[in-house]
Order: C-alpha cells, then sequence, then structure tokens
C-alpha cells in the first residue's frame, strides 16, 4: 500500500465538519469509528472520549488545509510538523493481505502505530500520510473545495494541477451558479446601455404606420 494512501484519512476527518453549513457528523463514538473504514482493530478502540480528541485534531489538520490553500506553504509545513511530532508512527515493510500469484508477499510499506488512544492512532496516520502527499506533489496539491459554502477539503492529483473542487457535485453546482450570474450581469448591461430602448422604438413606429 502506497504511504500517500494514507492522506484519505486527513481528508475524511476534516470533511466530517462543514462550518459554513454548520453541519458536524462527528457527534459519537459510532461516528469516529466509521472514520477508521476498514481498519476495524483501530477503530474498537474508539471510546467516547475520542470524540472531543478527534475534533481537536479535525481542526489542526484544516488549518494545514486552509494554509496550502491560501498559499502560506511555510505554515502549512509547520503546522504539519507539529502533528508528526505529537503524533509519530513507525514505518514497517508488510505483506499481510497481498499475494502475488505463487502465493508470496507482495512487500509493501505499512504505517505501525503505537497509540495510547484511537484519536492518537487516527492523527498518527493521517499527518504522517497527507506529508507524503505534500512532499511528494507540493503544498499547492492541498485545497478546500471553491463552491460556496461548501469548503470540504481535497487532495489535487490532476495532472494540470487543475482541481477546484471536491466533487463532480461541488463543481457542476459552481458551473451553473457562475452562467446564471454572467446571464444577469449581460441583462443588467443591456438595461443599463438602453439596448431594449431602439427594439421598443421601432414597434411603435411600425405600429403608427
Amino acid at each position: 500500500m502506497e504511504l500517500a494512501y494514507y492522506s484519505d484519512y486527513a481528508v475524511r476527518l476534516v470533511n466530517s465538519e462543514e462550518p459554513a453549513r454548520g453541519k458536524d457528523s462527528l457527534t459519537s463514538v459510532e461516528a469516529v469509528r466509521d472514520l477508521f473504514e476498514g481498519n476495524s482493530s483501530a477503530a474498537r478502540r474508539a471510546t467516547d472520549a475520542d470524540v472531543t480528541r478527534f475534533r481537536s485534531v479535525r481542526a489542526r489538520l484544516r488549518a494545514v488545509f486552509e494554509a496550502a490553500d491560501g498559499g502560506n506553504e511555510t505554515l502549512a509545513v509547520d503546522l504539519l510538523n507539529s502533528l508528526l511530532l505529537e503524533f509519530p508512527v513507525s514505518p514497517q515493510i508488510s505483506g499481510h493481505d497481498y499475494r502475488d500469484d505463487d502465493g508470496r508477499p507482495l512487500w509493501h510499506m505499512h504505517l505501525a502505530d503505537h497509540p495510547s488512544n484511537a484519536t492518537a492512532g487516527y492523527a498518527a496516520i493521517a499527518a504522517m500520510g497527507l506529508a507524503f502527499h505534500l512532499t511528494e506533489y507540493g503544498v499547492d496539491r492541498l485545497g478546500l473545495c471553491e463552491a460556496s459554502p461548501c469548503r470540504n477539503a481535497y487532495l489535487d492529483t490532476s495532472t494540470n494541477r487543475s482541481r477546484r473542487y471536491c466533487s463532480d457535485r461541488c463543481a457542476t453546482r459552481a458551473n451553473v451558479a457562475a452562467y446564471r450570474a454572467r446571464k444577469r450581469l449581460e441583462a443588467d448591461r443591456s438595461d443599463s446601455t438602453g439596448l431594449a430602448a431602439p427594439a421598443t422604438q421601432r414597434t411603435t413606429a411600425t405600429g403608427d404606420r
């Protein structure tokens, strides 16, 4: 498993809250466990106390995305480094669950955490995964959705660094809103320049004849 895969942990946690909409799905230990997805052994360590701890880590991870999205690379790196120092992991070579055609292990790098609680384990993996993504692809690959009021976090993996939205749904909504705004602007400009007047005058003149 590529280490950059673990960056999805950070995105999932950050996007469990939508501040602009006043939504927060991280309200129970079950919600905490859902963030681990397939890692059931780690999820079972979660307790009610992890809800508050997860929210604290979430705020710090969002701050990394905000700094990156705002073009402040140094701040983004500093914030992420502070998480890496607080929540360390131990990279290990692993072959579990992956076999080639001959039944031999497919060796890959794995992040082994040794947490005192579920939050520490999740934060360690999320921070390390995000760090690998940042150093591999660049700070500008960490973004926040431009479709107001979404602001969900995303990782840009496009070939031309062109991603601006967290999902196709947000991209479509933003494009429709932009199209309608252009049409309103065109209509306002037409009214302000009096372009509609000649047409009215022509109609009146024709009627007089």
